[in-house]
């Protein structure tokens, strides 16, 4: 047995929450964004493609080679080379034959720089799904908020990730454009996420983190954080001006409501779970104290 500690990553979907880690990079590569708290402290690295087979190896002792799943870590793993993703994928279906889907964090940057060769070789190899961070749609608010890449970039990078054949999970912010811009926010990513047509769309609802940029400006009054009337109407909005097939979901504990279902025909009574929501809202105290005091209670 490898004698090495097994490096797992420190951040996961919820979706993948059965599945193994497998730790390609550590840390971020960009790691700027105002309102993101994850891999603060970490140098970014590659792992060596030596350490990845060793903890694959030690991961196909200890589950004796039952795995269906794998989420490859940390949050870029497409910045190492075609040959060492190649090689992690090639190893893993040989330790795990009944593994049904590999997926991994990518930045929309990295994807537009990959070459269309690279990725789909990468895919032919057995990654499946890429978990994308789009946020917002709004160009001021992805700039605002540092992101790295805007519009265009992100456009480009999915486009070239799902001409490879990858599946497409993109991943929305709720409130990150504040009170002042939640309409704005909710209408630019709508459309944006229509240029895309990703196969996933997955909500999260900001709750600001200490040593985080945006936290700063939360705390200096710089911005405005949306309570739950806001953030329903935002999403409501969000959902009615989506014209893609895809599948939506609100599967994180940040979300006020467990929206989920398929676009377009499930969008009717989505909307309508939102309504019914938003009406309680208005009517029931103690139902909105309890909405009020859910930001205290969980992290992004």
């Amino acid at each position: 047995m490898n004698d090495e500690v097994y490096d797992f990553p420190p951040f996961r979907p919820p979706s993948e929450a059965e599945s193994l880690l497998v730790r390609v990079t550590r840390g971020c590569p960009w790691n700027r964004c105002t309102f993101c708290p994850m891999y603060k402290g970490v140098k970014f690295e590659t792992r060596t493609a030596e350490a990845v087979m060793a903890d694959i190896d030690t991961a196909g002792t200890f589950t004796n080679g039952r795995v269906k799943t794998v989420f490859i870590g940390d949050s870029d793993s497409l910045v190492s080379t075609r040959r060492t993703i190649c090689g992690v994928m090639d190893q893993l279906y040989a330790k795990f034959p009944a593994v049904e889907r590999v997926t991994s964090y990518a930045r929309a940057q990295t994807l537009r720089r990959k070459s269309v060769e690279a990725l789909v070789a990468i895919r032919a190899a057995g990654l499946t799904r890429l978990h994308i961070g789009l946020e917002t749609g709004s160009e001021y608010l992805l700039k605002r908020i540092q992101k790295g890449a805007g519009p265009e970039t992100m456009v480009s990078g999915v486009n070239k990730a799902k001409q490879a054949g990858f599946e497409i999970s993109l991943y929305v912010l709720l409130g990150i454009g504040g009170v002042a811009d939640s309409f704005h926010h909710a209408v630019e990513t709508a459309a944006l996420i229509n240029r895309m047509a990703p196969d996933y769309v997955r909500v999260r609802t900001l709750a600001p983190q200490p040593d985080t940029g945006l936290y700063e400006q939360w705390q200096q009054g710089e911005f405005e954080l949306p309570g739950p009337e806001v953030i329903l109407r935002e999403q409501r909005c969000l959902i009615d001006r989506l014209d893609v097939r895809c599948e939506y979901l609100s599967d994180h504990v940040s979300n006020y409501v467990p929206v989920n279902g398929k676009l377009p025909v499930d969008k009717p009574a989505m909307i309508s779970m939102l309504d019914d929501t938003l009406e309680r809202l208005s009517g029931d105290e103690a139902f909105k104290k309890r909405l009020d005091r859910m930001p205290y209670l969980r992290r992004l």
